[in-house]
Parts: C-alpha cells; sequence; structure tokens
C-alpha cells in the first residue's frame, strides 16, 4: 500500500465560476489557497484548486467541464460539511460579506452547533462542531 503524506478525504467541487467560488472560500469562509492552476489558453478558467481548512482538511475544486472522463455534478447542486470549532465566526464572516444564510447558527439533536450558508452558485456549506462518530 502506497502511504500519502496528506491523508484524508477531501471534498470536489464543479463550478461555472470557480474565480468567484475560491474568493468565497478564502475571503469569506475562511479558507487557505494552496494550489491554482489555470487553463494556459484561458486563464478565467480553473484546471485544478485546493483549499484548506485551518482546522484540518481541504476542497478541491475547478471549473465545469474540465473532465470531461468524468460524471460531472451540477454546479450549485453540492453540499460540502467543514467540522470547526467556531460556528459563529464563520456565520459572521458570511452575514459581513453579504452572503446568503440557510439556516442561522443552531444547536442539533446530535451534540453540534451548526450554521449552513450558500456560496454564490448556491452550494450548501454546513459548519458545525460535530466532528464525527
Amino acid at each position: 500500500m502506497t502511504e500519502t503524506t496528506n491523508p484524508g478525504v477531501w471534498a470536489c467541487l464543479i463550478y461555472s465560476d470557480a474565480e468567484a467560488a475560491r474568493v468565497f472560500m478564502t475571503d469569506v469562509l475562511g479558507f487557505t489557497e494552496t494550489t491554482t492552476v489555470r487553463d494556459d489558453k484561458d486563464p478565467s478558467r480553473i484546471v485544478h484548486a485546493e483549499v484548506k481548512w485551518p482546522e484540518g482538511g481541504g476542497v478541491m475544486y475547478g471549473s465545469s467541464g474540465n473532465q470531461p472522463d468524468y460524471p460531472q455534478p451540477v454546479p450549485g447542486r453540492q453540499w460540502v460539511y467543514v467540522c470547526t470549532a467556531d460556528v459563529g465566526a464563520v456565520h459572521r464572516r458570511v452575514v459581513d460579506a453579504g452572503g446568503k444564510v440557510i439556516t442561522e447558527p443552531q444547536d442539533t439533536d446530535y451534540g453540534s452547533r451548526n450554521v449552513a450558508v450558500a456560496d454564490p452558485e448556491g452550494n450548501v456549506w454546513t459548519f458545525g462542531t460535530y466532528p464525527g462518530a
């Protein structure tokens, strides 16, 4: 078995406007941009990009149509859960940026504090304190 240097599960998202998604993920949600590869012929298209969450994990994303051999999810119809200790901080950043809050911060029956927001294309991002069982 091959060992990885950065093991884990990564969400992968497709965007019609991956540049707007990059700005939302880094400037609003608080991810750190680590890799962005643009199309040489059309730099507005992102072939592959990665952002990392400060508390662990990350997201890979790119412009729609980059992987013609892969089944393509519909942009704006994806859902990501991000574990965080500070749901309130994420909520404040989204509100301050004029973003869409789907559910205000609330406590769940399973012991998590969650907030759900939408990115510019409508993907749902739930940030919660529940780290999984």
